[in-house]
């Protein structure tokens, strides 16, 4: 609890600089997606590689095991939850709210969340919660839209993602007690270090597009108490039950309770099924996410 109101402090005090940024246009639209691909591409995977690097991590293998497994079990059960809980929006709310249900912005969000809040061991254990995720992004998630998976295809964007690569060098080197020399490990950490930071300002920066007139409705609202509330509540219940560590619980709870992923949108756009719906639903539950998450944390730790 002492350590929550800290960060709590100081993500809300990044964010307000993002907004700030963007309100004053400091910097342009076109700076989002440079600053969000800094940090898919570079400053996360030098941050989950760091993360590996600790002497003592307090992690178990039986840890990784059961995250990635939680990890498929929500996977599938947002699979089906978002197949039914929606039946009567149209055709094109339905591939928005089915996506955003399936890939949440745990990659993105989730993984300074719990790196803040648990730490090294919060961001390892991210790392592989994220595997099964970023395999269902690109296959099932991807023929919500489309129509079709391409399976060689969507094994190769798996395999070649940056963060999914850290996350298996990182595994390797660990297991294998391999020593990085402190010319390679000083600017990874330090590189690394940048992801939190960036990570909220570029959140403040898309909170600040916010049209409060035009951005909610009944269907925007029932899917955030879905995503935000009742998923993340299953997960807790199912953890509570499961012979897992805390850290295990509250990092695959955390991570059920991000908000709808930003692809929603590129995906939406991409394939005409109403864009403009899948950045209300983007926007809106990222808004949410705010107090959800501080909610969450006062009843994790």
């Amino acid at each position: 609890m002492d350590k929550l109101w800290p960060l709590e402090f100081n993500i809300f005090i990044m964010m307000a600089v993002g907004f700030l940024i963007r309100k004053t246009k400091v910097l342009g639209k076109e700076a989002e997606r440079v600053i969000t691909d800094l940090v898919l591409y570079v400053v996360l995977p030098c941050s989950i590689f760091n993360s590996f690097l600790g002497k003592e991590s307090g992690m178990a293998a039986s840890d990784y095991l059961a995250v990635l497994l939680i990890s498929v079990g929500i996977q599938l059960l947002s699979l089906v939850y978002g197949k039914f809980a929606f039946p009567k929006e149209s055709a094109d709310h339905r591939c928005n709210l089915s996506y955003a249900m399936i890939c949440s912005n745990a990659g993105f969000l989730g993984n300074a969340v719990t790196e803040g809040v648990f730490g090294a061991a919060g961001l390892m254990l991210t790392s592989i919660y994220l595997i099964p995720q970023r395999i269902m992004m690109w296959s099932e998630g991807l023929a919500i839209y489309s129509g079709v998976s391409d399976k060689r295809a969507t094994l190769k964007k798996v395999a070649t993602h940056p963060c999914v690569v850290a996350c298996l060098l990182g595994l390797l080197v660990m297991a294998l007690n391999i020593p990085i020399p402190a010319l390679l490990q000083t600017p990874i950490q330090s590189i690394g270090r940048c992801n939190t930071p960036l990570t909220m300002m570029m959140i403040g920066m898309i909170l600040s597009e916010i049209d409060p007139k035009h951005l909610v409705d009944r269907t925007i609202l029932r899917f955030t108490l879905h995503r935000l509330v009742l998923m993340p509540l299953v997960v807790y219940l199912a953890c509570l039950a499961l012979p897992v560590s805390k850290t295990v619980t509250g990092v695959s709870v955390l991570l059920a309770a991000m908000p709808a992923g930003a692809t929603t949108t590129m995906l939406s756009a991409k394939y005409g099924r109403d864009p403009e719906f899948a950045t209300k639903l983007v926007v809106f539950t990222t808004l949410c996410s705010v107090p959800a998450i501080f909610l969450w944390s006062l009843i994790l730790i």
